[in-house]
């Protein structure tokens, strides 16, 4: 599946090509509020975050993180993908927007494409989300989706408890 389409959005399986849109995404302070600092410095290191745990999924799995392009003009905006992490059964659904298109319904429109490919293309039984506590948009938008509440987990080498969400697909 190389392109996934909404009414706005193309979903692009993230390659070494988005290396410096990945770069910029990674180092904004939500980002690295939320999701946690990379150590992504640089584009020699934004490359090989993206050789190293992107690709081996998106081969392994048919699926991973895409890049959400903006259908009008082409703007790399954000990320939404299904991602196996280590410590997490099953598969976990994320997103990340640029601060200016933050607001704007792009991360839902593009997590409401992947949750009914996660069902119908992929073939999940389970979609799960995780997040800190206070982010509460990221909150608001997995309930939005249909997951529900299930308590708080630790993913290795975490130093922060996560919510944890699920739901039956």
């Amino acid at each position: 599946m190389e392109e996934i389409e909404t009414v706005r959005l193309y979903l692009k399986a993230t390659d070494i090509e988005d290396a410096p849109f990945i770069l910029e995404l990674f180092n904004t302070p939500k980002w690295i509020r939320f999701i946690g600092d990379r150590n992504v410095k640089d584009l020699a290191s934004a490359t090989e975050y993206i050789e190293s745990r992107m690709l081996p999924q998106m081969e392994a799995y048919g699926f991973g993180n895409y890049v959400l392009v903006r259908k009008e003009d082409g703007a790399k905006i954000g990320t939404c993908g299904l991602y196996k992490r280590e410590g997490l059964d099953g598969v976990d659904i994320g997103f990340a927007m640029l601060p200016n298109f933050e607001g704007k319904g792009y991360s839902s429109e593009a997590a409401i494409k992947l949750k009914q490919l996660a069902k119908n293309e992929f073939h999940l039984e389970r979609l799960n989300g995780i997040t800190l506590p206070e982010n509460a948009a990221s909150r608001n938008l997995l309930e939005k989706l249909g997951l529900k509440l299930e308590g708080a987990i630790r993913l290795p080498n975490d130093i922060k408890d996560l919510l944890f969400y699920s739901t039956i697909l």
